[in-house]
């Protein structure tokens, strides 16, 4: 079958028979603007007397490639992926945990992978089954070589019909839908099936796959990342381009919670004109740990300072950063994405041409790391003068973690620091100039 825009749908018929008096029809409908295929499946029982009809079909996939497909690119599946009835989290294992299932799940699938670029999906082909009496199955198999020399166990997904008696010359009628194709949000939640669950978004605090299997409490990443995927698609329908999308993101996010960096900024500025007395309790009781918690405390409390106030930028960003990281990790929109590319020199990226993978020139990271440490250098000085030395390693630290990372990510570190030491130099120039006159008088006494 052939289809376009001139002929957009067409179906394939199949008739076959058992050998045993069940005549089967399958009829298969594709439509050429969409990934999903719809089976309408006909069993008819043409002997005199009653039979018990099993109807299977499957999909296997090798946990371990041939040795002459290991060069293949393309996507490989990786996971098998399935959504329990009445269940928000999907439960995903890798083909060599594979276990033997039967149920009424509301679908079943395969994750596809491209390798060897990692453990993330980016292709999904499931089953859904579409009526009663249809169950679908996961379990262990083994595949053998065309030569027969090597065994290699793989895993195999399916969907499966029991009929317990199909009387004579009764027939019976199912439906079902594969999906084969990309692992985009909204194209998957529009099936209506829960489809969308396949993407594996993760947890807070604990990973989904926990609260999976040992119930363990987990706050669904999805409910912020689909947001946010959501904002930099809007932002992509206007310039075509991720890279400003995240800038644009990172500034509107800036600006949001620039109230919680004066109020941050203003707490770290109370800290440090209380630093005198702090450093005096400690000498004063340094031998009583407990004491010198109580009077620090109670300090903090006589001049109303929150001590944890400084880090509230830091722990509202948290999640947004995790956000778009699995967004940059889980969208195949953010995949093959450029920001600022200039083609390829000897087989490398010049510069950002996949906001998915890691900067290759690896400017952008050096860039994070100084614009982190002359962050530190503007923060005001808190606690242990030798702690404060040490925490101008963190930018080191930060810029190694931060080589391997996907670009995007990086980017929005880095415009987030600019705009920070941007508002920092904005709050020092207001707090200044009403403070000028006192300090020129105090200087001049």
């Amino acid at each position: 079958i052939k289809l376009d825009k001139d002929k957009p749908q067409g179906e394939l018929r199949l008739v076959g028979e058992d050998g045993f008096g069940i005549r089967m029809s399958l009829v298969l409908r594709f439509r050429a603007d969409s990934y999903v295929v719809e089976h309408e499946i006909q069993l008819e029982n043409r002997l005199s007397v009653a039979q018990t009809v099993e109807l299977g079909t499957a999909w296997t996939a090798p946990v371990e490639w041939p040795k002459e497909q290991e060069q293949f690119a393309g996507a490989r599946p990786i996971h098998v992926v399935r959504l329990p009835q009445g269940s928000f989290w999907a439960r995903r294992e890798s083909l060599g945990k594979a276990e033997e299932y039967v149920g009424e799940d509301r679908w079943v699938a395969f994750e596809s992978g491209v390798a060897p670029l990692g453990q993330n999906g980016v292709y999904l082909t499931a089953l859904i089954p579409q009526g009663p009496g249809m169950s679908v199955t996961e379990s262990r198999r083994e595949a053998q070589k065309s030569n027969g020399s090597n065994v290699l166990h793989g895993a195999e997904v399916g969907l499966r019909i029991r009929l317990a008696a199909l009387e004579p010359g009764k027939s019976w009628e199912g439906r079902a839908l594969t999906y084969m194709g990309p692992m985009e949000y909204e194209r998957l939640k529009s099936l209506g099936v829960g489809l969308e669950k396949a993407i594996y978004f993760g947890g807070f605090p604990f990973p989904e796959s926990w609260a999976v299997h040992y119930g363990a409490p987990s706050f669904p990443m999805e409910w912020i990342v689909v947001p946010t995927l959501a904002v930099m698609r809007w932002f992509h329908s206007f310039i075509a381009n991720y890279g400003v999308a995240i800038i644009l993101l990172t500034v509107i996010t800036k600006v949001l919670f620039f109230p919680l960096t004066i109020k941050s900024m203003t707490s770290m500025k109370a800290m440090q004109a209380l630093q005198p007395q702090i450093n005096s309790l400690r000498s004063k009781y340094k031998s009583d740990p407990q004491r010198l918690q109580r009077e620090t405390m109670e300090l903090y409390r006589a001049h109303k300072v929150n001590p944890l106030g400084g880090c509230l930028p830091m722990i509202v960003q948290i999640p947004i950063f995790y956000a778009l990281y699995d967004a940059l990790s889980v969208s195949v929109d953010l995949q093959n994405a450029p920001f600022v590319c200039f083609g390829r020199l000897f087989g490398m990226d010049l510069w950002i041409c996949d906001l998915a993978r890691h900067d290759p020139t690896y400017v952008l990271p050096i860039l994070m790391g100084i614009s982190m440490f002359v962050q530190q250098k503007m923060t005001p000085v808190m606690g242990d003068p030798r702690q404060a030395k040490m925490m101008l390693f963190m930018p080191v630290v930060f810029t190694f973690m931060f080589l391997n990372l996907p670009s995007g990510l990086v980017l929005y570190w880095t415009l987030s620091n600019v705009l920070q030491i941007a508002q920092q130099k904005y709050m020092e120039r207001l707090r200044g100039k009403p403070e000028k006159a006192p300090a020129r008088a105090a200087k001049k006494a």
